[in-house]
């Protein structure tokens, strides 16, 4: 007798073997470098939050979708008083948190309020504080009340900073994320992945995917297998020395595009030697961008000499500020009183450019007589010494928040930079919507940080993207953090 089983197996082989699917499969399983630290993006500065959650759990008044422009999302239409400082937003009606409590304006008072707070710990609270006050209306009609204008406020309000969190679960978001979004959390293996499934009620159209596993992979060979062997079916950002692999396998779809990623050698201003403008010069005479981008993204790169992305329309190429030369590097070096070099650390966080990064420029900086200590760190033990205690001489890393210039007029932030006048040109910036004036404006700062050194720019990180064929959806660039789900399916 031939069990029910058998025939299932029997079955399941013909499809096998005639390569028929007779089911679409409505899960996928992507592979991630870096596991977050937490999973509440308006309390943590790690990119590895956004790339789980964004979109995904948490969604905020507005979006951002893959070309960079911002699109309803919570608020389903807003107006603008003509004075620029009053947006009242209408909010979308039937929508619930994924505990089922009911979203309405409260909720965004109780996000911005906590933002905003004296001991709020978001890391992006800077881009917030023009917002004077929130005021409920009614249920679905929110006011928000700006101290100036701000042309960059839609966009923020996009961000995964600003993703709208209720009073029931805001405290239990960083194990537990609670939000609106189209997937809600399921588990969290520590180590190994967080798992998401469609959230059945959610208020916008459904995804083509019912549960998403994001599996954290650091190494690049184990990485490389898990795709070959079809244990994952894709990751956002592989790495670029490994692309070979999959470049001209049918199988797999590479996607390369650009990000919001500023790679740079981050230099800690208020610390000797580094506080002299003359050490900062020499250190950026002395980086050979082209051998540091073949080298860290095999080619991938493309080379910065400010914190402004390249393909943005008010970047200005300012590459040429200090040229590679390590003659000058050394005469520059001589005049800060170190003619014979110096001694420092270079503290590398688990990323894979960074750690080759630093290598090859702690070869060129011994050219110059700089003999640098490579320390190779884990991500937690990275943010609490570098980015929170400022315990560092040099660092690398990318910065991918948008827009974000603003850091260098915050003399709190880590690399410890003190400029009356960028902060003044900020501050103006911020409160201008004209967008001719704030080219001029952004350009000004540009100008600026990079004369001043400031830090060493090295390149824009790519987005290197390795898929399965039969996947679509996938954001080739990336305007903002985030693996967003909504529009990844399966294909026969």
């Amino acid at each position: 007798m031939i069990s029910t089983k058998s025939l299932a197996l029997a079955a399941a082989g013909l499809m096998l073997a005639t390569g028929i699917s007779y089911a679409q499969s409505t899960e996928v399983r992507i592979g991630v470098a870096l596991e977050p630290p937490a999973l509440d993006p308006t309390a943590g500065a790690a990119e590895a939050i956004d790339v789980v959650v964004y979109q995904n759990i948490f969604e905020g008044l507005v979006r951002i979708d893959q070309t960079g422009a911002v699109q309803p999302g919570l608020a389903s239409s807003w107006t603008i008083s003509d004075d620029g400082l009053t947006y009242r937003f209408s909010l979308v009606d039937g929508v619930t948190f994924h505990d089922g409590t009911p979203f309405d304006a409260e909720d965004v008072k109780f996000t911005f309020d906590r933002l905003l707070a004296d001991d709020s710990v978001n890391a992006q609270k800077a881009l917030y504080t023009p917002i004077e006050s929130v005021t409920v209306v009614d249920a679905q009609t929110v006011e928000f009340t700006l101290s100036r204008p701000d042309g960059l406020l839609l966009f923020n309000l996009g961000r995964g900073d600003a993703v709208i969190v209720a009073p029931e679960s805001a405290e239990s978001n960083a194990n537990e994320p609670i939000g609106t979004g189209p997937f809600a959390f399921v588990q969290w293996d520590r180590g190994s992945r967080v798992i998401l499934e469609q959230y059945g009620p959610y208020w916008g159209e459904k995804p083509a995917l019912t549960k998403a596993s994001y599996v954290f992979i650091g190494d690049t060979a184990t990485m490389t297998n898990a795709l070959l062997a079809g244990d994952i079916d894709g990751t956002n950002n592989f790495a670029p020395e490994a692309l070979a692999v999959f470049e001209g396998n049918p199988q797999f779809n590479v996607l390369v595009g650009s990000t919001e990623g500023e790679t740079i050698l981050a230099t800690n201003n208020a610390k000797a030697p580094f506080d002299k403008l003359e050490v900062r010069q020499a250190m950026a005479h002395a980086l050979n961008r082209k051998d540091i981008i073949e080298g860290a993204t095999y080619g991938y790169g493309v080379p910065i000499g400010t914190h402004f992305a390249p393909h943005n329309p008010d970047y200005l190429d300012l590459t040429n500020t200090y040229p590679y030369d390590t003659a000058a590097a050394k005469t520059l070096l001589a005049d800060a009183g170190f003619p014979d070099g110096f001694s420092a650390t270079l503290k590398l966080p688990p990323l894979n450019y960074a750690q080759l990064s630093g290598q090859i420029i702690a070869s060129e900086f011994a050219t110059i007589g700089i003999k640098l200590e490579l320390i190779n760190m884990e991500w937690a033990p990275w943010l609490e010494d570098v980015f929170a205690n400022k315990d560092f001489d040099l660092t690398i890393i990318s910065h991918v928040e948008p827009f974000d210039i603003g850091i260098y007029a915050n003399p709190d932030y880590y690399f410890g930079y003190n400029n009356p006048e960028v902060q003044a040109l900020n501050e103006t910036l911020n409160a201008t919507t004209d967008e001719a004036q704030r080219k001029v404006l952004a350009q000004q700062i540009q100008t600026i940080i990079a004369e001043d050194a400031v830090n060493g720019y090295l390149f824009e990180l790519p987005q290197t993207g390795v898929w399965n064929a039969k996947l679509e959806g996938m954001w080739q660039n990336a305007p903002v953090e985030g693996v967003v789900l909504r529009d990844i399916h399966w294909v026969q």
